[in-house]
C-alpha cells in the first residue's frame, strides 16, 4: 500500500501549496542540471522563503499540527530543565539564548522556573528563522508570562560573543543532512531528480572527498549501507562553541552515540517525514506539507563542541536527565493523585520518561567553557562514556 494511502488526506489549499513547492523545486532541479542532493531538497522544502514547511505559515505543533514536542506535552519539562539552566547561570552569569523556540512554550516555562529559582537572566534571546513562529512566540509569552515577556528579545543571528546558557531543543534534527550510500564498495550521494515530471530519488557517484571521508570513518565496514552525515549541524554547534565567552550549551534531541547511530542493522538511515502525528519514510511525499528530520549523531555533536573550545560536561538520556532534575517532585506538587490535573500531568510525564516513548530515544548533551560545570541533570545517570 502506498504510504500516502495510510495518512490523512491534505485539503485542497494544502495540496495547492504543495503543488507550488513542486513547481518551484522543479525549476531549481532543472537549473542545477537535473539533480540536486537530498540535503538541498530537504533545505528547500523546509526553509525556502514563502514555500518551505517552517516558513510558509502551516501549523506545525500540537494536536492540529504534525508533531508534539516535550514542552508542548507539559510545563513540567521546562520546569525541570530550568533546574539545570539555573545551575549554569549561577556559575557563569549571562543570558539565556534559545535557538528555534517553537511556539514559545519552553521560553515561558523556563522563565517561570528560573524566576522561582531566583535566577532570572537579564535577557532571554530567541533566534528563530520562521516569521510565523516568531509571532506565535510573542503571543504565547504575552498570554502566558506577561510579567516576564519584557526580558525576551528576538535576534537575527548569533551574537559575536555569548555568556550564559544556549538551549537547543529539537533544533539539530531539523538541519538538513546529506545521505551517503556505499554499494558494492562504491560511494554515492542520494539526491532528487524529475522523471516524467515526477520527483524521484536517484543516487549519483559521490564526488566530494570530505563527505566520503566522513562516511568511511563512520559507516560500519564491509556491508552495503546508507545513512546521514550532517556537517551543517556540526558546524552550527562548533560556531556556537567558538563564540562562547563563559557559558554552557545544552542540546536536547533524539539520536544516538555514533556506535549506535551507525549500527550495521540501521542500514537505511534515519531520515523520516512527519505529517499529522504520523511518521513516514517517503521524503518526497507532499513537499512543503511534511516535516523532515533525521536523528542526531551525538558523538559528532560532542566532537564539534570540543573543536570549538568547549568541554563535554554531561550526556544522559532524557529520562535520566529529567529524573535528576526532580521532575517527579514537581509532578507530586501538581495536586492530589486522583485529581484531573495530576492525572493529565502524570500521563505527559510518563511519555517523557518511558523507554518506549521519549525517555531513551531523546538525549541531553551539555558542553561548557568550564570543564567542571556538570549540572544537576547528570547526577543520576551521566553517560559520557557512551559517546
Amino acid at each position: 500500500m502506498p504510504i500516502a494511502a495510510t495518512l490523512p488526506e491534505p485539503d485542497a489549499a494544502a495540496r495547492a501549496h504543495s503543488a507550488k513547492v513542486v513547481e518551484a523545486l522543479s525549476r531549481r532541479i532543472a537549473k542545477a542540471g537535473g539533480w540536486i542532493a537530498l540535503e538541498a531538497y530537504v533545505r528547500f522544502v523546509l526553509y525556502e522563503p514563502g514555500l518551505g514547511y517552517y516558513v510558509a505559515g502551516a501549523r506545525k505543533f500540537g494536536a492540529a499540527g504534525d508533531f508534539v514536542t516535550a514542552p508542548e506535552l507539559t510545563p513540567l519539562f521546562g520546569a525541570a530543565l530550568a533546574v539545570e539552566v539555573a545551575a549554569h547561570l549561577r556559575r557563569h552569569g549571562g543570558d539565556v539564548i534559545e535557538l528555534g523556540a517553537g511556539t514559545g512554550r519552553l521560553a515561558v516555562d523556563l522563565l517561570c522556573g528560573l524566576e522561582a529559582a531566583g535566577r532570572l537572566p537579564r535577557r532571554y534571546a530567541i533566534l528563530e528563522v520562521s516569521p510565523e513562529l516568531r509571532e506565535r512566540q510573542r503571543a504565547t509569552l504575552a498570554q502566558q508570562a506577561p510579567a516576564l515577556a519584557g526580558r525576551v528579545e528576538w535576534i537575527e543571528a548569533l551574537p559575536a560573543r555569548w555568556d550564559g546558557v544556549v538551549v537547543m531543543n529539537e533544533v539539530l534534527d531539523a538541519v538538513p543532512p546529506h545521505v551517503l550510500v556505499r554499494r558494492d564498495g562504491r560511494w554515492f550521494e542520494r539526491g532528487v531528480v524529475l522523471r516524467g515530471g515526477v520527483l524521484a530519488i536517484e543516487d549519483r557517484p559521490l564526488a566530494d572527498g570530505r563527505m566520503r571521508s566522513l562516511g568511511e570513518a563512520r559507516f560500519p565496514e564491509a556491508i552495503d549501507y546508507a545513512s546521514e552525515v550532517n556537517p551543517a549541524a556540526e558546524a552550527l554547534v562548533e560556531e556556537v562553541a567558538r563564540r562562547a565567552g563563559e557559558g554552557t550549551l545544552l542540546a536536547i534531541d533524539y539520536g544516538f552515540p555514533r556506535s549506535e547511530f551507525y549500527h550495521p542493522q540501521r542500514d537505511s538511515g534515519t531520515l523520516m517525514g512527519h505529517y499529522r502525528h504520523r511518521a513516514h519514510a517517503d521524503p518526497l511525499l507532499w513537499p512543503g506539507l511534511s516535516d523532515l528530520t533525521a536523528h542526531i549523531d551525538f558523538t559528532a555533536v560532542a566532537e564539534a563542541g570540543v573543536r570549538g573550545g568547549l568541554a563535554v560536561v554531561g550526556f544522559a538520556t532524557q529520562a535520566g536527565f529529567l529524573l535528576s532534575c526532580g521532575i517527579l517532585d514537581r509532578l507530586a506538587a501538581v495536586g492530589p493523585p486522583a485529581s484531573a490535573d495530576y492525572l493529565r500531568a502524570a500521563s505527559a510525564v510518563q511519555k517523557l520518561l518511558s523507554p518506549a516513548e521519549m525517555g531513551e530515544l531523546f538525549k541531553v548533551l551539555a558542553l561548557s567553557t568550564d570543564a567542571g560545570a556538570s549540572g544537576p541533570g547528570f547526577r543520576l545517570a551521566d553517560a559520557r562514556r557512551r559517546l
